[in-house]
């Protein structure tokens, strides 16, 4: 049963890590936590449920328009509403995001209620039986999606001309603008990217779990809390982070009280921010909420 259950953790702890992730890079370039961001994760799976039950376009095509209209809405965000005042307090930032997420949440719930929405099989219903543990299609499809994706953008932050630009803007924003690098424009685009990366996190949550306009909530408290564990900036830090907590959850779920199921999250960012602030693999630094 424990092997089944950490198996199952892990799954479900990828989708935790993949929120993370697409909190952590926007971290890493703007030092800003989007406390919104759950509910961009809730946008990009209400915008592939519109272009494929709806609109009925093929699932993969469907996807990719999601994630290009959450870019652009991630770009607007920027430009609209954070730009102006990413110079002002922290706690008007905070506002900001938390606001930009009602909004997002108040849209939804306007056009589908509080209705919970299925959404049509899409991945192979397929099983594997290793020992006792059973791996699902859906298992490795999202595993494997969330996986290669860490690759990426480990690749793309400590080796490549981009990263190493996007590293010296987190390090001084003043300083990259001294020596010509355009701020503003690495601001937009990361906001457009981290955007799509959370619609792709319900581009893969909607046809494995049913869609309803408040599933952003649950989807940042976990994505926060792995993003804690794991340490402000570390995108491997934000996976690992993930993967405990899915496992945390089922676990002490069976062995201890379902209870566990929901407040494993706050445990953890409570127990992360007494014992150990910078997490697994964070630094110490300066975070704009």
């Amino acid at each position: 049963m424990l092997a089944q259950l950490v198996v199952s953790g892990i799954a479900q702890g990828v989708l935790y890590a993949l929120v993370a992730l697409s909190m952590t890079m926007l971290y890493r370039a703007t030092t800003v936590v989007n406390f919104g961001h759950g509910d961009l994760v809730m946008g990009g799976a209400f915008a592939v449920y519109v272009f494929v039950v709806y609109l009925r376009l093929p699932y993969l095509a469907g996807a990719l328009i999601a994630l290009a209209v959450l870019f652009g809405v991630g770009v607007a965000i920027h430009q609209g509403l954070m730009r102006r005042i990413m110079t002002g307090p922290h706690l008007a930032i905070a506002m900001m995001a938390l606001a930009v997420g009602y909004a997002l949440r108040g849209g939804a719930r306007m056009l589908w209620g509080r209705e919970v929405l299925p959404f049509p099989r899409i991945f192979p219903d397929r099983a594997w039986a290793i020992g006792d543990v059973v791996v699902t299609s859906d298992n490795v499809i999202v595993s494997g999606t969330v996986l290669g994706l860490m690759a990426v953008l480990v690749v793309l932050f400590n080796v490549t001309r981009i990263g190493r630009l996007l590293q010296a803007v987190f390090q001084s924003q003043r300083g990259a603008a001294l020596i010509g690098l355009n701020v503003d424009g690495v601001h937009r685009l990361v906001w457009g990217a981290a955007a799509a990366l959370a619609a792709l996190g319900g581009v893969l949550l909607a046809p494995i779990t049913l869609l309803y306009p408040d599933m952003g909530v649950w989807v940042l408290v976990r994505g926060f809390a792995a993003m804690t564990l794991g340490g402000f900036g570390s995108l491997p830090g934000a996976v690992l982070g993930g993967l405990i907590l899915g496992v945390m959850e089922l676990v002490l779920g069976a062995y201890l009280s379902t209870a566990f199921i929901d407040i494993s999250a706050y445990v953890i960012v409570i127990a992360v921010l007494l014992l150990r602030p910078d997490g697994l693999f964070g630094r110490q630094v300066v975070v704009r909420v």
